[in-house]
């Protein structure tokens, strides 16, 4: 399963964002860390063709694929020290798999600013230098271990020096998501370490209603030359407005929305961009009475494919048998794709492509 991490400085709507997406109900207040522990929802995908195989195949029990979303606490000045139990904090994003980074642009004289003030470039600073601090601790110590290994006889610990000292640079440069975007040898390296820094992210612009009813906003502005600095994504939105809307009925909702002026937007909207950032894909498996949607990270082989579903599955797998949706879609049955010889037999080492449809063979 998937995992967003909702992260940004104390006070900027985190918890009301994964309110807005999940309807999670967690706590929010006015004060810097309302949150301590984490909060946690789950959002089904939106699958247009997990409908249409249900529609297709009528089974019992239908399944879409689950996102899991994270609300991490608060993160301050000196959180790499320490500072209000930011290690901790920090450890919380080590686990996530994409990070949704919340920057307030609300005015709100209720909800106090720790930095006293709007100010998005400095809070993406803040927090972009804390996780950068926390890296350069994880590749300082990696270095030492290295160094070790390679005095001890280890061959391969001079390229990995190699790799972990260019990481160190483009962390102190602050360039270490585009390199490890560039290099694969970095990449490897950086998901190893689960450097914060390289983690995909997209930058979410917590706005008032009345400034999303009133167009441009010059933070939005702002945000959105960062994220293009660094090969990011932003998603505009105003997360007070959305939890309420959250509560309400699709008809409702809908109304509301046009009194508002509000464009839609909804958990599916934050979702899709995480699939994109991860470049995951989407398989399908039969197994018995219910059809499923899986999300995996695109070039992963059928075996690994298998022990998403069970690990037993990879352990004793034989064969599995495959078809694409749009195939199946055209022949209307399972019956009728193995009739006409569209059923391919692939095995452990087959590249699962977005649309499979895929049935295991294995032996307990």
């Amino acid at each position: 399963m998937m995992r967003l991490g909702i992260i940004g400085l104390p006070n900027v709507g985190k918890s009301t964002l994964l309110n807005a997406l999940t309807k999670a109900d967690a706590e929010v207040g006015a004060y810097p860390f309302t949150t301590i522990d984490r909060n946690i929802g789950i959002v089904e995908v939106r699958d247009e063709r997990l409908d249409r195989l249900g529609e297709l195949l009528k089974p019992e029990k239908l399944t879409p694929a689950r996102v899991e979303v994270v609300d991490i606490a608060g993160l301050v000045r000196g959180a790499s020290k320490g500072e209000g139990l930011g290690n901790r904090f920090l450890g919380h994003i080590r686990e996530v798999d994409c990070v949704l980074h919340v920057v307030r642009l609300f005015r709100d004289e209720n909800v106090a600013h720790v930095e006293q003030g709007i100010d998005p470039r400095r809070d993406v600073e803040i927090i972009n230098l804390e996780l950068a601090l926390a890296d350069l601790d994880t590749v300082a110590k990696q270095i030492e271990k290295t160094r070790k290994a390679g005095k001890t006889g280890d061959a391969g610990a001079e390229k990995r020096l190699e790799a972990l000292g260019r990481i160190e640079a483009a962390l102190n440069d602050g360039t270490a998501s585009a390199a490890a975007r560039e290099d694969d040898e970095i990449a490897g390296v950086a998901r190893e370490l689960f450097l914060l820094t390289t983690k995909p992210t997209l930058y979410v612009a917590n706005c008032g209603e009345e400034d999303l009813s009133a167009g441009q906003i010059e933070g939005v502005r702002i945000l959105e030359e960062l994220a293009a600095s660094e090969g990011r994504g932003v998603v505009v939105v105003s997360a007070k407005s959305e939890s309420e809307l959250a509560e309400l009925s699709l008809e409702e909702c809908g109304r509301f929305r046009a009194e508002l002026g509000l464009e839609e937007f909804d958990a599916a909207t934050v979702v899709e961009r995480g699939y994109c950032l991860l470049d995951l894909i989407t398989f399908y498996t039969i197994v018995g009475t219910e059809t499923r949607a899986w999300s995996l990270i695109r070039g992963t082989p059928m075996v690994e494919a298998a022990g998403r579903i069970h690990t037993d599955m990879a352990k004793g797998f034989i064969k599995a048998e495959v078809v694409s949706c749009d195939r199946l879609f055209e022949l209307s049955s399972w019956e009728a794709a193995r009739e006409h010889g569209e059923l391919r037999i692939e095995g452990r080492d087959y590249v699962v492509q977005d649309g499979d449809v895929v049935h295991v063979r294995f032996h307990v």
